[in-house]
């Protein structure tokens, strides 16, 4: 019960629907009880004694049972599904949250299709153990222990044989149990890893269809899916070898209750009702002893996701927020102090020994083959993650010494995949400051020059965007990532290659409208175009994490260095395609 302990904090507030629940069903379970009793009356008083004129009063009190079992089943029910639909979403809320919390180094690991297996599936399936695999339990002993009670009743040694068996079915229930729990972890595993091929296959489908992968796809789906087949069949042989062995054994409990039973009638030792009423209970104890199955079942699969689910809820939260943290204005001064970062443990450093320092209003360029670390000096300004070592500073106070919000709310940060919500283009650019009025939006649109493209949109700003903005181009969606960066009028502006996707005008449109915005802004311009950064105040130049070097254009284009060999890749090749052009 573990799992459930670590779970009790969303589940135990809504205890009263519970407990409330369990006093209906401790009353529909003793309605259920009187039956055999009932019918042991009808045949050993009605029909042997012959006293007809009692039918009347027992089908009276018989159906005035009913109607209060129905009510009772009815808010037994009902009760139990409020207990586990609160339950699951204060989990549900939680588990969001804390994902909302959880630093890039988690999401650097984990599978969208899986997360959202745990935040559905198995969140479901808990649920559904809280709302009827925890009553269930309970009504399976409250019957047998109330049977046994009025077995004991009626004959002691008949109760003695009949039970006999019960050990050797207690043992069976506890084997299944240990085998088909790790079963059901399996089948969650494998249906998270069915969910992420099939998230990844639908995100890349352009990719899949632009290399004519798709038999390569059906492929792995295909593997997956066999996978997760055969997670289901081993779980499924386990209920066919448990199952009829459970059945086998309660039915050696009937045989020996109707041979033993039989024998103390003819003795005159038991009578024929309470041999008829004793067959009931009898069954009333196998058949949810045999029940007991499906309850492991339950249990198991809502260990199983239970444990999932306090995977994520336990996951380490890399970027921690301190207790005293700060809430001030920031101006954006930015000081890199010796700063070593490292994405895993044991791999090469993505930055070593980084040292530079942007005063307010300054614009810093960085530039480098892929994998150099640019953008992770950036990513460290936003704590996405933490130093391994050295001083990130903002206006002269460590980075970690702010609130993460109030940080984070002063950064405009336009990355170099532009990610856009399925909602309107109005919502989307205000989606940092969503209290903005109309002209601000319009003002920021113009800035990054997309008001243009937007009001020859079907319905202007109102438009509704497809997942992931489908519907515009890249270079559209990188616009519109810019006025949203601009909208928050933030102290520091990220721009990640934040013009890799539109033409070389709209380019110089863009950068235009740029420098108005980054006055008195500090400005990071990460960049693989020159043309892009080379109005920047100082330019920096990495190589495998390092500074290689650093100064403006006019500087470093004269240093015989890496700077002045990129420069020279970029324009010989932009003067032979002239050339040719010429030509």
């Amino acid at each position: 019960m573990d799992t459930f302990k670590k779970l009790k904090q969303f589940y135990w507030p809504f205890k009263k629907y519970f407990f409330t629940s369990v006093v209906f069903l401790i009353l529909v379970t003793a309605i259920t009880l009187v039956y055999p009793i009932v019918l042991q009356k009808t045949i050993d008083e009605v029909f042997i004694q012959e006293r007809y004129s009692l039918i009347p009063y027992i089908a009276s009190a018989f159906l005035i049972l009913m109607i209060v079992k129905a009510f009772a089943t009815y808010f037994h029910q009902y009760l139990g599904e409020l207990f586990g639909i609160r339950s699951v979403y204060t989990l549900r809320d939680a588990l969001y949250e804390k994902l909302q919390v959880l630093s890039f180094k988690y999401y650097d690991n984990a599978k969208t299709g899986d997360l959202m297996s745990r935040l559905t599936a198995d969140v479901e399936g808990f649920r559904f153990f809280l709302s009827v695999g925890f009553s269930e339990l309970i009504r399976i002993t409250l019957l047998i222990v109330l049977s046994l009670g009025v077995m004991f009743f009626y004959s002691v040694p008949l109760t003695i044989v009949t039970m006999a068996a019960m050990p050797f079915l207690g043992i069976v229930v506890y084997q299944f149990d240990k085998r088909v729990h790790p079963a059901f972890r399996g089948i969650r595993k494998s249906f998270g890893n069915l969910n992420t091929r099939v998230q990844e296959n639908i995100s890349g489908m352009t990719t899949v269809k632009s290399l004519s992968r798709e038999d390569f796809e059906i492929g792995r789906f295909s593997s997956n899916n066999d996978n997760y087949r055969q997670h289901y069949l081993k779980t499924s042989d386990i209920w066919a070898k448990f199952f009829p062995l459970m059945e086998f054994i309660g039915n050696i409990c009937a045989v020996a209750l109707l041979a033993f039973g039989g024998y103390l009638v003819i003795q005159g030792r038991l009578n024929l009702g309470e041999l008829v009423a004793f067959f009931s209970l009898v069954w009333y104890i196998l058949g949810p002893l045999m029940n007991l199955g499906f309850v492991i079942n339950l249990f198991s699969q809502s260990k199983a996701s239970g444990e999932r689910l306090i995977e994520i809820l336990d996951a380490k939260e890399d970027v921690v927020e301190k207790n005293h943290a700060i809430d001030v204005p920031i101006k954006g001064h930015v000081t890199f102090n010796d700063v070593t970062l490292t994405y895993t443990e044991n791999d090469d450093s993505a930055l070593k020994d980084i040292s530079f320092d942007a005063p307010p209003g300054k614009v810093v360029g960085l530039i480098g083959a892929t994998g150099s670390g640019k953008t992770s000096i950036t990513q460290l300004i936003t704590r996405f993650y933490e130093p391994e070592k050295g001083d990130v500073l903002v206006d002269g106070l460590p980075a970690a010494d702010y609130k993460l919000k109030s940080l984070r709310s002063h950064i405009g940060f336009v990355l170099q995949e532009s990610f856009l919500f399925s909602t309107s283009i109005r919502e989307n650019i205000a989606y940092g400051n969503p209290n903005l009025k109309d002209e601000q939006i319009i003002d920021a649109a113009k800035r990054a020059q997309a008001h243009d493209f937007i009001m020859e949109m079907p319905a202007g700003y109102d438009t509704m965007l497809g997942e992931r903005g489908m519907g515009l181009s890249g270079g559209q969606k990188q616009r519109i990532a810019i006025a949203r960066a601009i909208c928050i009028n933030p102290s520091i502006l990220v721009l990640d290659d934040a013009t890799s996707a539109v033409d070389m005008e709209t380019e110089f449109k863009i950068q235009k409208a740029l420098k108005e915005v980054m006055k008195g802004r500090t400005t990071f311009i990460i960049a693989h175009r020159i043309s892009s950064l080379k109005h920047a105040d100082e330019i920096v130049v990495l190589e495998e994490g390092e500074v290689v070097e650093r100064g403006t254009h006019d500087s470093l284009i004269h240093n015989h260095g890496t700077y002045q060999r990129i420069y020279d890749i970029q324009y010989q090749d932009r003067d032979a395609i002239m050339g040719v052009a010429n030509q």
